[in-house]
């Protein structure tokens, strides 16, 4: 074991609903804050921010707001509303929709009533949807719409703690019985006493959980990671203070939430850090990541803002697409300004203060332009996270003067252990711990490369009912295992390399972590959407690709056609496909050509002949979320493609390897 920041507190971990934990104090710096409640740490927000705006939404084309004390106050009606209902203490309350004002309050409404807030994500099939509610003991259901509620109606009567649901989006089509509008179910807590939601709210501990996460689980049934008070309102306070947020008395900040709520990167950012330092959260429309995120940006002007690597490669591909239709003497223009932004950038991140005239005249005619046009003009804190981000896309927005930070945690850290900002950057680094939090590498080999492993009072109090993957998680000495590998340079910064259960062991014995492989390729064929490297017990690697095409906007799903940049791609190849189908079908020569060119120049810098890419085969489909090769946080799901694609992968190995697809 290696680089361990202090030592990891042992101490009690549980699987119990209705369990505490021992808090895990230390005496470094954030650690010794005093634990406290989400309700105390809300009320205390309210009593200071308290006529500062928390939050807006926009309907019918108008902006209405709620202060930081009518936003208390509305949380308390929903949670009077529950009890009403019968939630019951340690019982959940399920929510299934996109981000809004209803969201907010059923979550912390949930929490003031002595019970879970458990997010669902919308891509749920019904099944799954069952599984979460019947696991963490659903009482009641808090729906979107009519598409949402036809989910949980379809399982109902496998929910037998169920007792009421409640739809906040849309009139309810059909009148069911304990089926209510929002304005309904808000209305229901006007006969509970405010004395009994306080009993509650005083009987409430800072040790115990609070809201459930529930991982995408790649394999198997995902898992509930069960958050107690303390871990949300110390990685709150911890993390903000740790990348510079400033308080509304000084300067309020401002968010635009869009990201999947039932993923704590989204809560974290989106509820509880706005919560901690009296920030303004602006909700995005529900086609936010079909198209309308960027006029959101535009007019709320963000001064933080996170987006998972897929949100930053799409913005990167309309610029890019766009750009392409300039003319000649703008293209030369941006050319130019983006060779000067990225050398710029690339002195101050090693300390030069250096700030040439043309950089400045760059700054005027570009830069200023491209933040203005994605909205993120007052934006200095741009993040990414939940999904490894290639170099190519960091150095693009390097290149337009726009530094995106990188994070790193996971659902069992509350979110955020490692954060990159404006005075601790290196790029590819997720950056240094939260103060508070502690790291420690284990079984660290001859490069220092071993599986990071957690301490800290933002680390989980175990899987709801798996005690055995709780045991599994988290060691004897209380150190949680992460399963990714990672190493630290000189300065304590931190590089994620990949992750153990996707290291490709061959059938000669050799350990091959594919992301650094297959962001090569992507790299080197810019045409290429995802890519796939296989080869586990095989005696070579193979590699399964998919071409960049349009989505279709209301389904989710890749279309048959280009985009615009593959287009332009196989205009300068000479050839003149415009469809996926055209490519593959005709097994277009230019573009495999093309593609087989870039695998040649990757395998040119593999470290071994272990390590190079001998077949590959180009997919007449993207991944997408909505058929399951990716997670709700564009994640690859490896075993599931794995399995998708079995009769491709088993083709490629029918043939000797020769690197030739065609």
């Amino acid at each position: 074991m290696s680089k361990a920041k202090g030592a990891a507190p042992g101490g009690l971990w549980t699987t119990k609903r209705n369990g505490e934990v021992n808090l895990r104090m230390d005496e470094s710096g954030m650690g010794s804050e005093p634990p406290v409640t989400i309700h105390e740490f809300f009320l205390a927000s309210a009593d200071k921010y308290g006529d500062f705006p928390a939050l807006a939404s926009k309907q019918q084309g108008q902006w209405t707001k709620l202060t930081f004390r009518q936003y208390y106050g509305e949380c308390r009606k929903a949670a009077k509303s529950f009890l009403k209902l019968g939630l019951a203490r340690f019982h959940s309350v399920c929510i299934l929709g996109f981000n809004s004002l209803e969201w907010f309050l059923a979550d912390i409404g949930a929490i003031f009533a002595g019970g879970f807030a458990v997010g669902i994500y919308t891509t749920n099939s019904p099944e799954a949807c069952l599984y979460v509610a019947e696991n963490c003991g659903a009482n009641i259901v808090v729906v979107e719409n009519d598409k949402q509620l036809q989910k949980i109606l379809e399982v109902q009567k496998k929910l037998p703690l169920l007792k009421a649901i409640v739809q906040y989006s849309e009139e309810i089509k059909e009148k069911r019985p304990n089926l209510y509008s929002w304005d309904e179910f808000m209305a229901l807590g006007g006969s509970v006493p405010d004395e009994q939601l306080d009993n509650i709210l005083t009987s409430l501990k800072p040790n115990q959980c609070c809201t459930i996460i529930y991982t995408s689980g790649t394999t198997g049934n995902p898992k509930g990671v069960m958050l107690s008070h303390d871990n949300i309102t110390w990685t709150a306070k911890a993390a903000g203070t740790y990348v510079g947020l400033k308080m509304a008395l000084e300067s309020q900040e401002s968010v635009v939430s869009y990201l999947p709520l039932s993923h704590i990167a989204a809560q974290m950012v989106d509820i509880w850090l706005p919560i901690a330092f009296g920030a303004q959260t602006f909700f995005a429309q529900p086609d936010a990541l079909k198209g309308s995120l960027v006029d959101t940006l535009r007019e709320v002007r963000p001064t933080a803002f996170m987006g998972v690597p897929r949100v930053w490669e799409k913005m990167q591909e309309r610029m890019k697409s766009a750009g392409a239709k300039s003319s000649a003497l703008k293209r030369k223009i941006a050319v130019w300004a983006k060779a000067v932004g990225l050398e710029t950038n690339l002195k101050r991140l090693n300390g030069s203060a250096e700030l040439p005239m043309n950089y400045r005249l760059a700054k005027a005619l570009i830069y200023k332009k491209v933040r203005k046009a994605l909205g993120l003009d007052r934006c200095d804190k741009c993040y990414t996270g939940a999904a490894p981000i290639m170099r190519e896309t960091l150095e693009y927005f390097l290149s337009l003067d726009i530094v995106l930070y990188e994070l790193y945690g996971m659902s069992e850290t509350s979110g955020p252990h490692t954060v990159s900002h404006p005075k601790s950057y290196k790029m590819t680094s997720c950056g240094q711990e939260i103060t508070g939090c502690r790291t420690m590498l284990c079984k660290p080999d001859q490069e220092g490369v071993g599986e990071v492993c957690f301490s800290g009072r933002h680390i989980f109090m175990g899987y709801l009912n798996m005690e055995d993957k709780t045991k599994e998680a988290i060691d004897a000495e209380g150190w949680l295992h992460s399963g990714d590998l990672g190493r630290h340079d000189e300065d304590g910064f931190l590089y994620i390399t990949g992750r153990i259960k996707e290291l490709i062991i061959t059938a000669g014995g050799e350990n091959i972590p594919p992301i650094p492989i297959e962001d090569a390729v992507k790299e080197a064929v810019p045409i290429l959407s995802n890519v796939m490297l296989v080869g586990d017990k095989a005696k070579y690697l193979v590699m399964l690709m998919t071409l960049k095409s349009k989505v279709n906007l209301e389904t989710g799903l890749s279309e048959d056609e280009l985009t615009p940049e593959a287009i332009m791609f196989c205009q300068k190849l000479g050839s003149k496909s415009t469809k996926v189908s055209e490519i593959v079908g005709n097994k277009d020569l230019a573009v495999y050509t093309a593609i087989q060119k870039g695998v040649l120049k990757v395998n040119e810098h593999a470290t071994s002949n272990a390590q190079k890419i001998q077949k590959w085969v180009l997919l007449d489909k993207d991944f997408s979320i909505q058929t399951g090769e990716l997670g709700p946080t564009m994640k690859l799901k490896r075993p599931v493609v794995a399995k998708m694609y079995q009769e491709q992968i088993q083709q490629l190995y029918l043939e000797a390897p020769n690197t030739s697809n065609f």
